[in-house]
């Protein structure tokens, strides 16, 4: 068993590997950092997105690279926003011209 970093927002939810926000029932699901700083540093690229977010580092015990012992949050997912031509899987911050 070892440690590594997770993102945590102000309802409870974590930063998943998929970019957006999950509950953290399934472990799987959620990213993770090896070092604090790195953690630190997605977390400020998030918030200068979300204004609104208050967000913080924690740090949580993993297993077979999955981290254990979350509190899964009871507060809804935030909505994902994408237009009528995108789907979740397709919003990239990559230029559409590479």
């Amino acid at each position: 068993m070892s440690g590594a970093f997770v993102i945590c927002n102000q309802k409870g939810h974590y930063w998943g590997k998929s970019g957006q926000w999950v509950t953290g029932a399934n472990g799987g699901k959620v990213a993770l950092w090896k070092f604090h700083d790195e953690a630190i540093n997605t977390l400020f690229e998030l918030g200068s997105k979300d204004t609104e977010l208050r967000g913080e580092v924690m740090s949580a015990q993993t297993e077979n690279g999955k981290p254990k012992n979350l509190t899964i949050s009871e507060h809804p997912l935030p909505k994902i926003e994408t237009t009528e031509t995108e789907t979740p899987l397709e919003m990239t911050d990559s230029d559409p011209t590479d």
